[in-house]
């Protein structure tokens, strides 16, 4: 009697690589378990959720400013609502996936098991969704969601240190510096809570703000600083990786400067006989960073990058943030001369929209294609959703000049509310799916 065998099937080739075989039966489809394969995994579709539900919402409630077709009714103002998540919200979430995968080979330590992540990053998603439900249900509903938000960013900060304290690499700077501004937003999210809860409008603004620059551009330009230079040698060797020092200085002290500027706000600095000292001083320092930061742009390869979309999305980036200090400092200089702040609210959604959005979307991407198995390069999707970001705050930087969100365009505002909203939902939507199926080549992680 014969007896027949099923062949083997190789599960790996020579080189180590899942076989085609092997590929062919992997699971495709998209599981919750798969996210607790990578930190990186767990923390961009955190993100991505809170992105995509906090772009929704906004759209939501200029399309009811505009129209007033919803009634939207506000427990808690629309516009500090907006400002929180937006500086606090979703990009927390996307460093926990960098800094618990890049960072431990920063500092020569084991990575966190992402277990031990689960808790504060499911923490401050959940905190930021409560967050915007309150908004329009109770107050009380909004309190307690920053509350589990800020525990969330707490526990990761501590959890960050942590790798931190065991490292014994010779270079730490970076890793320190984007601890000690881990710590600030730890700090900027309470003091944001304590000011809602007293009341105290004009000091919650001022926590966003101390967030905005002191925690979320501080991690910004200290990767941009280790990293830019490093990813453009390497992917073109005629480009040399320059990174002074005292260049990372230069954008910390810029950050202390903008954070510095809103305490003298609240202060009443600017409104004084001495203000306008004060006004032309700050305008002046911004206007010189500005243009620094756009030498540097053009230094570490603006132009060279051009040639490869995924690096060209993070020059491009990277130059808007020169620009958004070239529109501050101008906008104080017009606000002492002629007496008009025109390019305040244009300034920082340069920042915002324009440098942290597109820097978010073209880091995210990077890592996202690099860890799912997918070659490291911007498909016409991913460079199409990038230039309607551009678009996108091009259109709110135009709404924010006086008049021009007037007739006979009154429709600018939401018409860049919901670009962004759209941009981020489909950006949202392709890469979510990638962080909950399987490697594409088949290998772990």
């Amino acid at each position: 009697m014969w007896v027949t065998s099923r062949p083997v099937i190789p599960v790996r080739t020579a080189s180590g690589k899942p076989s085609a075989q092997a590929l062919a039966e992997m699971d495709k489809r998209w599981r919750v378990r798969y996210l607790m394969l990578a930190p990186h995994r767990l923390g961009f579709f955190l993100a991505m959720v809170v992105l995509v539900a906090s772009g929704l919402w906004w759209a939501l409630v200029q399309l009811d400013r505009s129209t007033a077709w919803l009634g939207l009714h506000y427990a808690v103002s629309p516009t500090l609502v907006h400002s929180a998540v937006m500086a606090f919200g979703f990009i927390p979430l996307f460093f926990s996936g960098f800094l618990f995968t890049a960072g431990p080979k920063w500092l020569g330590v084991e990575p966190l098991p992402v277990q031990a992540l689960r808790v504060p990053l499911v923490s401050q998603a959940a905190g930021w969704l409560l967050w915007l439900a309150g908004a329009h249900l109770h107050a009380g509903v909004a309190w307690a969601g920053l509350a589990l938000a800020c525990a969330g960013l707490v526990w990761m900060t501590v959890q960050f240190w942590g790798r931190i304290r065991r490292s014994q690499a010779q270079d730490q700077l970076h890793a320190r510096a984007i601890g000690t501004a881990c710590v600030v937003g730890c700090a900027s999210l309470a003091g944001l809570w304590l000011s809602l809860v007293f009341d105290a409008h004009a000091a919650a603004r001022a926590w966003i703000f101390t967030g905005l620059w002191g925690f979320v551009v501080v991690v910004y330009v200290t990767v941009a600083h280790r990293m830019i230079p490093f990813f453009t040698s390497s992917a073109m060797p005629m480009v040399q990786a320059w990174r002074p020092f005292w260049v990372l200085w230069l954008m910390l002290a810029a950050a202390a400067l903008q954070v510095l500027a809103a305490w003298l706000e609240l202060a009443g600095v600017p409104a004084r006989a001495a203000g306008t000292i004060w006004l032309l001083v700050h305008g002046t320092l911004q206007l010189i960073v500005g243009g620094v930061l756009v030498w540097l742009a053009w230094v570490w390869g603006l132009v060279q990058s051009l040639k490869n979309k995924l690096l060209a999305m993070l020059h491009i980036g990277f130059l808007w943030l020169g620009v958004a200090f070239l529109l501050g400092g101008l906008s104080q200089w017009l606000s002492v001369t002629l007496g008009i702040g025109v390019l305040a609210l244009g300034a920082l959604h340069a920042l915002t929209m324009g440098c942290l959005a597109s820097l978010m979307l073209a880091m995210v991407t990077r890592v996202s294609c690099g860890h799912s198995g997918r070659a490291l390069v911007a498909d016409r999707i991913a460079w199409s959703l990038f230039w309607c970001l551009q678009a996108a705050a091009l259109l709110r930087i135009a709404a924010a000049v006086p008049g021009i969100a007037g007739l006979p365009w009154p429709w600018l505002l939401p018409l860049a509310a919901g670009l962004w909203a759209a941009t981020m939902g489909a950006w949202g939507l392709r890469l979510g799916r990638w962080y909950g199926c399987l490697r594409a080549d088949g290998r772990p992680g």
